[in-house]
């Protein structure tokens, strides 16, 4: 197991400080250039689009709404990589690795929306009249590339169905081991019951319950998490001083820790609000909406508010309290907990497990979606499908009783293959983005509610969606307000 663990830390360190940290910022710059900033100059607009109604004209299909398919990505999105994987950031590259997860939020929220974009332009229909779609569809689609397609399905299958959610499960157990001494296995078969229960209800089941436990958990948390923060307002200023002086100081240039630091950032940041990794397209596509952008608009909120609003929170706690520089053998949650306890006493603990509890079992959840998506572009068999939520059950129990830097490492390797290929799918496509964008601000400009047809952009051929009835029943559903 030792030389196992040794060769996954090797191939993990080489992908992320070879060939991660020098291709998603520049791919970010790229595209939040020719958006023209749109991430920064319409996040007013964004918040507007995410109380958009659903409009159809099929009565008996019960369509995803747009806060819908943002709360099954934010339930994936925000989890572990928002407690567990900022506290390891910090501890292995100290503050200023934080500063490099707002650069990454802020730049590769471009990269967001164009994937985003694009699964909406090339989503398909289901039986029951929701929609499925994501980086497989408009690999496939978009450049006839089914290989590529099926790649990028296996290993959002096996990344986010399998080793993501046991990297999940893992998180739950550590903090109810350090809040309870609690036996990490009880932890692993009550956690497996429950996800059985919500997975095996389908797309309805998992919206229904995503649209409640997300915003909710996400509330209770940001609440004590400033309250914390603003007990301690007076330490505020030497926090962002640590993390700018960190970010970009002398002593980490000469030592070499910069480029340790700045690849910690990124990878956790990744982990965190999954901009251009290709994952959130999965739960983009399903919404029902009048124009594409709409939901690129949607989901690149999604990552202000994972990384900007509940990273920092986690960031800013654990840099108040110093709990990093003065705790020896704690990393991930345990180090989180720490940090809750030494401003709520030992209710810290407790309250964070909890909270770890919601959020790590809610992205469980989103995470399967992942999977079961990519499943069923591969096959329409029923059979597959139940096999792999049999498979996402018993790695669920397994995380709970694995080693973290194993579990961790993993992920780290199928995240980074993730994007890599959908990056290449992104730059292949930009044109078809970038293209779809125009008609949406053109419209946008013009005082409209933006709709899309598909016949506006002759690059897109025959795609399911997007024909003249959709825009007959959204100029209908326009005229009626």
């Amino acid at each position: 197991m030792e030389t196992i663990s040794s060769i996954i830390d090797f191939i993990s360190n080489a992908l992320w400080s070879y060939i991660l940290v020098y291709t998603l910022i520049p791919v970010g710059l790229y595209f939040t250039y020719k958006l023209r900033f749109a991430q920064f100059t319409h996040i007013k607009h964004m918040f507007k689009l995410i109380t958009e109604g659903v409009v159809s004209s099929d009565k008996d299909a019960e369509h995803v709404s747009s806060f819908g398919a943002f709360t099954i990505s934010s339930a994936s999105r925000v989890g572990t990589g928002n407690l567990a994987g900022v506290a390891i950031a910090i501890f292995m590259g100290g503050a200023g690795a934080v500063f490099w997860m707002w650069i990454l939020a802020l730049i590769g929220a471009a990269s967001s929306m164009i994937e985003n974009t694009l699964a909406q332009v090339y989503k398909k229909k289901n039986d029951d009249g929701t929609y499925r779609g994501g980086p497989a569809y408009y690999m496939k689609q978009g450049l006839g590339l089914g290989w590529m397609g099926t790649t990028f399905s296996i290993l959002i299958t096996v990344s986010f169905g399998l080793i993501f959610n046991s990297v999940q499960a893992n998180t739950i157990a550590s903090a109810f081991s350090g809040a309870f001494e609690v036996e990490p296995i009880f932890i692993g078969i009550t956690i497996s019951v429950l996800t059985a229960f919500i997975i095996f209800g389908g797309l309805k089941r998992i919206v229904s319950f995503t649209q409640v436990i997300f915003p909710a958990m996400a509330g209770i948390y940001l609440l004590v998490a400033f309250s914390v923060i603003i007990f301690n307002i007076t330490e505020l200023p030497s926090v962002f001083s640590h993390i700018f002086t960190e970010a970009f100081g002398i002593e980490q240039a000469t030592t070499g820790a910069f480029a340790f630091m700045v690849m910690q950032g990124i990878k956790r940041g990744l982990f965190s609000n999954e901009a251009g990794m290709g994952s959130t397209p999965n739960a983009g596509a399903t919404a029902e909406v009048s124009h594409p952008v709409k939901q690129g608009f949607i989901q690149t909120l999604g990552v202000f508010v994972d990384t900007l609003l509940i990273s920092t929170a986690t960031a800013f706690v654990i840099l108040i309290t110093d709990v990093h520089n003065t705790t020896e053998g704690l990393n991930g949650i345990q180090l989180t907990q720490i940090a809750m306890n030494n401003t709520l006493g030992d209710s810290g603990s407790i309250f964070i497990a909890f909270i770890v509890l919601l959020f790590s079992f809610s992205s469980i959840i989103g995470n399967y979606y992942y999977g079961e998506s990519n499943i069923e572009y591969m096959t329409d068999s029923k059979l597959a499908v139940n096999m792999f939520r049999a498979g996402v059950i018993f790695m669920v129990l397994f995380g709970t009783i694995a080693s973290l830097d194993l579990v961790w490492n993993l992920a780290d390797i199928f995240m980074g293959l993730m994007a890599i290929l959908n990056i290449v799918a992104l730059l292949m496509l930009r044109k078809i983005a970038f293209k779809v964008y125009n008609d949406y601000t053109t419209q946008l400009k013009a005082g409209k509610n933006p709709i899309f047809n598909k016949k506006s952009i002759k690059e897109l051929g025959d795609v399911e969606s997007w024909d003249d009835e959709h825009v007959r029943i959204h100029e209908q559903a326009n005229a009626n307000d």
